[in-house]
């Protein structure tokens, strides 16, 4: 005779288990696909597909900001979500007659990085700033501290309708979930179904908290990684981008700058009667120099500028997405503030204060090749230098005699 409450229970058995073997596929793939890069912005991006990937954990859009700790502050740094219905149906439509899986998903993050960094949704989340402290910061500073996943439900989110967070991302019910590497919490995920409404379930948030575990792990190696890659690529004096790392980082650069058809410019600087200050006060004063100008040309450029050590008293800035015009004017901003900065013992200069000289050159106008371009900065410098008064911004002409289309 057949028992139902038995065959009820065997049934309920079996959809448990269909569900936690589904449930372990997807950790396993996102996992797995963790494992492929240590490249930060790569891991972020694999852990929100995961997150919001209608094979993954399936949320319409995922937010993963990461705790900065010198600055004493929550940084957002990527977002993946469509930013209306509309949008939503487009790429839905678009992932079910490509049936596409998690693994295409992350592929093609690969294949079009601009698309994806470029969607309005995630440059608004890179904007997005707060302070880690519990009474300033509101929510994610209170979820950062005490480091336990939140569900906001329809009901209990009406408590923090005033908190920053809420009021940018208009969500109605919200997952705040810590990632945590070695009790630490190194970011936080947030998710939501803003376009569905579909409610959050205990099954989401034990997902979304096994899933953060792992990422926590994941974000932490990469940033010993990035950490290690910086040092190899760092001058040791200054804590600018080595002469090494500026070469690389200039064909990688100049080769985006061909694919997307953009302008870039390089400026070469060199510091005015240097060796005069040397010859008086020794190289350990010099060396004091070049760290105070250095850390002058970090905090004077844009965060999208490479600002390097090329040698001795040379330093080259990359300007990405950067014509000649605009190039010249930033040029001639950071050559003022030089100018009007007091360095250490400048009285002892031929001028009694420190300047320096500029060279610039532009891609496409003055070469198609990083070396074209490093060699007409350069002859754009000699020419500050040698034939213009020193404390000169100098333009390069292909043809001129004397390197120069526009000195300062």
């Amino acid at each position: 005779m057949i028992d139902y409450n038995d065959m009820e229970e065997i049934s309920k058995i079996k959809e448990e288990i269909e569900r936690a073997k589904t449930e372990l596929t997807i950790l396993y793939e996102i996992s797995n696909a963790m494992r492929t890069t240590l490249k930060l912005e790569e891991i972020l991006y694999i852990i929100l597909t995961g997150v919001t990937a209608h094979t993954g954990l399936s949320f319409n859009r995922a937010v993963l900001l990461l705790v900065n700790i010198k600055d004493a502050l929550i940084e957002g740094k990527m977002g993946i979500g469509p930013e209306s219905g509309e949008e939503a149906n487009s790429i839905w439509k678009q992932i079910e007659q490509e049936q596409m899986d998690l693994e295409d998903l992350i592929n093609a993050y690969k294949v079009s990085t601009n698309k994806v960094m470029d969607s309005g949704f995630n440059r608004q989340v890179q904007h997005f700033r707060f302070p880690l402290e519990e009474h300033s910061g509101g929510l994610l500073a209170l979820s950062v501290l005490d480091g336990m996943p939140l569900h906001l439900t329809k009901e209990t989110i009406q408590n923090y309708s005033n908190d920053p967070i809420i009021q940018l991302l208009k969500s109605v019910e919200l997952a705040v979930v810590p990632l945590k590497a070695k009790d630490k919490v190194k970011g936080i995920i947030l998710a939501d179904n803003f376009i569905t409404r579909k409610p959050i379930t205990k099954d989401d948030m034990r997902m979304l908290i096994m899933l953060s575990n792992q990422a926590g792990l994941a974000i932490e190696n990469s940033q010993l990684y990035e950490n290690a890659v910086i040092r190899s690529h760092t001058d040791s004096l200054t804590n600018l981008w080595n002469h090494g790392y500026f070469q690389y980082i200039f064909q990688v650069e100049l080769e985006k700058a061909k694919a997307t058809r953009t302008p870039l410019s390089l400026i070469m600087l060199d510091i005015d009667d240097f060796k005069v200050y040397n010859d008086k006060l020794g190289h350990q004063s010099g060396d004091q120099i070049l760290k105070e100008l250095s850390l002058l040309l970090k905090n004077q450029s844009r965060k999208m500028d490479f600002v390097c050590r090329y040698g001795g008293e040379e330093f080259t800035i990359i300007l990405p997405q950067t014509d000649r015009k605009e190039a010249f004017l930033i040029a001639e901003r950071i050559r003022q503030d030089i100018e009007k900065t007091p360095f250490t013992r400048q009285e002892i200069l031929p001028n009694r204060k420190l300047t320096a000289s500029l060279g610039l050159a532009s891609f496409p106008e003055d070469g198609p090749s990083t070396s074209e371009l490093i060699f007409s900065s350069d002859k754009a410098l000699y020419t500050a230098k040698h034939k213009g008064s020193k404390n000169t911004t100098c333009c390069y002409e292909i043809g001129s005699s004397d390197a120069s289309t526009a000195c300062s």
